[in-house]
């Protein structure tokens, strides 16, 4: 059987990994989350992105927020307001568990990679989960009024500043995860799938890891993605906004996307309602599969997935 290398983070990778995990047995796939969201916060070591694939595989996430986990509580952050501390960020009483959990093993010496893989299976997660990396990379988000911390452009000022530029703070010092780079040395591997994540803001962090780029670039395997954006539109997040400000030449479209991976990218799944754009992206040199894209579905998001893997099977024949 092949293994798969699953590049992911926020929501939108999570629903893909998700169908992914699946239609795939959990031998077969490593899926590599995104840290450069990883901050710290009243003291605990917070990783949003591999919270939210580790809600979303165990089953525990809130599908209705989008975010978090389901059922939660509120009781430490209601405290917290009692104390007249800030509260920007909000943290139930189960996720806090999580963080209280994770950042008491980081500080008795474990990596961010032993901490994620030990909580997945304790929340009977059977898949290979592994951060990008277990350095400290953080992204930087360069606005108008200045350089802010993601979390605090994203959640504090609610992603309204201008953007201008994106950094990613600790790049040069980071190394791939052990996790990520025993899936692309894998004499099995099948191929690369990168989740339709938000480019700039969710698989950036990881492809800033030196060598990483150059690695997929020049690997045998085929890399894939998939859009993140439908019909001009992104589904969540700061994706379109981003895309406008940064003046890019083919807007806020899966132009742009298939733009930004060209150099890494082998074949790219668009939604049916960008299928207008196949001819131009083909002409980039890429394979292009149409189809429904999205997931408001567990079906749909295993219809994806399945689709994925035939791509990387069309561009292997």
């Amino acid at each position: 059987m092949s293994h798969y290398l699953v590049i992911t983070g926020g929501v939108g990778g999570a629903k893909l990994a998700l169908g992914l995990s699946k239609i795939m047995p959990a031998s077969d796939v490593t899926f590599a989350v995104n840290t450069g969201d990883d901050f710290d916060y009243l003291g605990f070591h917070i990783s949003p992105d591999i919270d939210t694939l580790t809600y979303t595989l165990a089953g525990l996430n809130d599908t209705d927020r989008g975010w978090g986990r389901r059922e939660e509580s509120w009781n430490f952050l209601s405290t917290l307001q009692t104390l007249d501390e800030e509260t920007w960020f909000q943290l139930g009483d189960r996720d806090l568990a999580i963080h209280v959990y994770r950042t008491s093993l980081l500080a008795q010496g474990k990596t961010l990679s032993e901490v994620t893989d030990g909580i997945a299976k304790k929340l009977g997660i059977s898949h290979f989960l592994v951060p990008m990396t277990d350095q400290s990379l953080r992204t930087v988000v360069v606005t108008a009024d200045g350089k802010l911390p993601f979390q605090d452009y994203f959640v504090k000022y609610q992603a309204k500043p201008v953007v201008e530029a994106i950094e990613f703070s600790g790049s040069t010092g980071a190394r791939l995860s052990p996790g990520v780079s025993e899936a692309l040395s894998r004499p099995e591997l099948g191929g690369v799938i990168i989740c339709p994540s938000n480019p700039y803001l969710s698989i950036d962090p990881i492809l800033s890891i030196p060598g990483f780029r150059a690695l997929l670039s020049e690997i045998t395997v085929p890399v894939i993605a998939v859009s993140p954006i439908i019909g001009g539109k992104a589904i969540k997040g700061p994706t379109e906004k981003i895309m406008h400000e940064m003046n890019l030449e083919a807007g806020c479209s899966s132009l742009s996307v298939a733009h930004h991976y060209r150099d890494i990218l082998d074949g790219i799944i668009i939604d049916t309602m960008d299928a207008a754009l196949s001819d131009d992206i083909t002409a980039l040199g890429l394979e292009v599969s149409v189809g429904e894209t999205l997931m408001t579905s567990l079906q749909i998001k295993k219809d994806l997935a399945q689709q994925c893997l035939a791509l990387i099977e069309k561009i292997q024949s």
